[in-house]
C-alpha cells in the first residue's frame, strides 16, 4: 500500500429488507469493531437494491430500517459516515468512468452474475451485470484501503483493485502531472475474520442463510423477538451424534459446523473454545445454551430498531448529514478523476 493512502474503511449492505443473523455476523459486527480502531464510511447501497425489481414504498421503509440496524447494533453516525448510496451522485459518475475502464472479459467471469441472472441471462437488467463496477466506484470514490467483504464477494473486490489498477496504469501520466505520484487509487485490502463470517440456513448447512428462503424457520431476523429466536435456534437442523470435541469432528456435519460458528461468533470466541465446553455433550444442551445466547445479543437489538424505525424523520436527519459529509470527500476524488481524464469542468 502507498504510504500516501490515508486508511479508511467502507462497506455497504443493502436494502432489501429482512436483515438476519447472517448480515449481523457477517457484516455489522465488523462494522462496529473496525470503529475503534479506523475511520468508516457505512453505507445503504440503494443504487445496487434497484438491479432487481424493488417496490418503491418497501425500498424507502428497508433504506430506513438498514439504517437503524446500524444504530442498534452500535454503529455511531457522529464519528464515522452512515449514509445511503443516491444521495451522493459521484457514486453513480464514477461507475461511468469505471464501465470504460474495466473490460466486458473481467464482468463475464463475475460467478455471482451467473448465479443471479441463472438461465434467464438475456432477461436481467444491465444494472445486474454491471454491479461490480459500481460497487468499485463506491470504495474508489472515497479512495478507501480496506473494505470488510463476505467470502462471496472476494471476487468483486479483487475486480475493483483490477479497475484501479488499470485506471493507475491508463493515466499514469496524466497522474503525475497532476501531482499524484505513480498512482491515484489504492488497491482497497479485504477485510475477512471471525469464525462465522458464512452463516448458512438453519435448516440446512449446506445453504446460506438467505432473506429470499420461503421458511422463516431458516434464519434469524434482526427484528425477531426473543420468543421467535428461540424457537427458531431450538428447532434448527442437527444430526443424531453428540457434537465432537475437536474442530476436525465438524467436517462432514454442516449443521454441526454452521450452530457451532454461530455460538463462537456470538461469544467472540473460536469453535475450538466451544466445542471445549460443549463437546461430547448432547445437542440439546448446546441449543438451550445457543438460545439463551443469541436471545441476550439480539434481542435488545430488535428492541432498539424497531424503536428508530417509528421516527423516520430521526433517520432521514441521519442519512442527510451522512450524505452531506459523503458528498464533501466523493466531490474531491470525482474533480481529480476529470481532471486525469482530461474532461473540462
Amino acid at each position: 500500500m502507498a504510504p500516501s493512502f490515508k486508511p479508511l474503511v467502507f462497506s455497504g449492505v443493502q436494502p432489501t429488507g429482512n436483515l438476519h443473523l447472517g448480515n449481523y455476523l457477517g457484516a455489522i459486527v465488523k462494522f462496529v469493531e473496525l470503529q475503534n480502531s479506523h475511520d468508516c464510511i457505512y453505507c445503504v447501497v440503494d443504487l445496487h437494491a434497484i438491479t432487481v425489481w424493488q417496490d418503491p414504498a418497501e425500498l424507502t421503509k428497508s433504506i430506513r430500517e438498514v439504517t437503524a440496524a446500524f444504530i442498534a447494533c452500535g454503529i455511531d453516525p457522529k464519528k464515522h459516515i452512515v449514509f445511503n448510496q443516491s444521495q451522493v451522485h459521484e457514486h453513480a459518475e464514477l461507475a461511468w468512468i469505471f464501465n470504460c475502464v474495466a473490460r466486458l472479459g473481467w464482468l463475464n467471469r463475475m460467478t455471482q452474475f451467473k448465479e443471479k441472472a441463472g438461465k434467464d441471462r438475456e432477461n436481467v437488467s444491465v444494472g445486474l451485470y454491471a454491479y461490480p463496477n459500481l460497487m468499485a466506484a463506491d470504495i474508489h470514490a472515497y479512495r478507501a484501503t480496506h473494505v470488510p467483504v463476505g467470502e462471496d464477494q472476494k471476487q468483486h473486490l479483487e475486480l475493483a483493485r483490477d479497475i484501479a489498477q488499470k485506471f493507475n496504469t491508463d493515466f499514469g501520466a496524466s497522474i503525475a502531472a497532476h501531482g499524484f505520484g505513480e498512482a491515484f487509487f489504492p488497491l482497497p485490502e479485504p477485510l475477512i475474520q471471525g469464525p462465522a463470517t458464512r452463516v448458512m440456513s438453519l435448516r440446512d448447512g449446506a445453504k446460506k442463510m438467505s432473506k429470499s428462503d420461503a421458511s422463516d424457520y431458516s434464519r434469524i431476523n434482526l427484528t425477531d423477538d426473543a420468543d421467535a429466536i428461540a424457537q427458531k435456534v431450538r428447532k434448527a437442523k442437527t444430526d443424531p451424534e453428540p457434537l465432537p470435541s475437536e474442530e476436525k469432528g465438524l467436517e462432514k456435519r454442516p449443521e454441526a459446523d454452521n450452530l457451532v460458528g454461530i455460538y463462537a461468533a456470538l461469544h467472540n470466541k473460536t469453535k475450538s473454545d466451544v466445542l471445549n465446553e460443549f463437546g461430547g455433550g448432547q445437542f440439546s444442551t448446546f441449543k438451550t445454551a445457543l438460545a439463551d445466547l443469541a436471545v441476550a445479543k439480539l434481542g435488545p437489538i430488535g428492541a432498539e430498531m424497531k424503536r428508530l424505525v417509528q421516527d423516520p424523520a430521526h433517520i432521514d436527519a441521519i442519512l442527510r448529514d451522512g450524505s452531506r459529509r459523503a458528498s464533501a470527500i466523493a466531490a474531491e476524488t470525482m474533480k481529480a478523476v476529470k481532471d486525469i481524464v482530461g474532461f473540462v469542468h
